[in-house]
C-alpha cells in the first residue's frame, strides 16, 4: 500500500543532512516534509513507480530515498561531493529504501551518465553566492536534456525565469506550488541564526506523454 505524505515525512525524518556543509555548493538539508510534498505529488502523476527516478545533486540523498521508497523501477543519485555521498549511502541504510539506488559521483549539470527519458528530482543551488548566480539554469538545461519529467524547487519569485527557459526548450510547466526552506546558520556569512526562505516547486514536463 503507498505511504500517505505524512507517512513518508517521518520516514525521511531520520535521513541526516550535511557534517561539513560547502558554501559553493550551497549545499541545504532538503526538509524531510517538502521532499515527501515533492515525492507525493510526483507519485499521484505516475512519475515514480516503475519509473527511472534521477535526482540531481542529490546531497546526502533526502529526494532520492523518498522516491526509493515509492516502488520506482531504479533510483540515481548524482552528486559531486563525495563526503555527502557517503552519508547518502548511510542514509539509505536507515531509511530502508525498498527499490534500488545508485550513487554516482560526478557534476550533474554534466552528466556522467545517459539515462533513458526519465523523472528528475533536484533542488539545486539557487545561485545566491557571487560567482554563482543562476545556478539552477545548469540544472534545468540538464533536466531538459534527459528528462521525460521534472520537479524542482527555486527562489521565490522564479517563476518568470523558469517558464521563459522552460517554454524556450519546447516544455511546459504543469504544476506549481509554493514552498518553504529551513536555512540554518551554517556559513561565516550568516547573519542570523536561523531563517526560512520562501521557494517555488516545478513539474514541468519536457517530452510527450508526460
Amino acid at each position: 500500500m503507498t505511504a500517505t505524505r505524512r507517512r513518508l515525512a517521518q520516514e525521511l525524518g531520520v535521513v541526516t543532512g550535511f557534517e561539513d556543509p560547502v558554501a559553493a555548493l550551497e549545499q541545504y538539508h532538503t526538509p524531510p516534509d517538502l521532499a515527501a510534498h515533492i515525492v507525493h505529488v510526483a507519485d499521484l502523476q505516475g512519475d515514480i513507480e516503475d519509473e527511472t527516478v534521477l535526482d540531481l545533486g542529490c546531497g546526502t540523498g533526502m529526494l532520492s530515498l523518498g522516491a526509493a521508497l515509492r516502488s520506482p523501477a531504479r533510483v540515481v543519485g548524482v552528486e559531486l561531493d563525495a563526503d555527502a555521498l557517503v552519508t547518502a549511502r548511510e542514509n539509505e541504510r536507515r531509511v530502508g529504501a525498498r527499490a534500488d539506488v545508485a550513487w554516482v559521483r560526478g557534476d550533474a549539470t554534466r552528466l556522467p551518465l545517459c539515462p533513458p527519458d526519465c523523472t528528475v528530482l533536484m533542488n539545486p543551488p539557487f545561485g545566491a553566492q557571487d560567482g554563482n548566480e543562476h545556478a539552477d539554469r545548469a540544472f534545468l538545461e540538464t533536466a531538459a536534456e534527459v528528462a521525460r519529467v521534472s520537479y524542482s524547487v527555486h527562489n521565490a519569485g522564479s517563476e518568470s525565469f523558469v517558464e521563459s527557459f522552460v517554454a524556450d526548450n519546447d516544455g511546459e510547466v504543469t504544476h506549481a506550488f509554493q514552498a518553504e526552506l529551513e536555512l540554518p546558520h551554517q556559513f561565516d556569512h550568516h547573519e542570523t541564526e536561523a531563517g526560512v526562505v520562501d521557494a517555488e516547486v516545478f513539474r514541468i514536463r519536457w517530452r510527450d506523454g508526460a
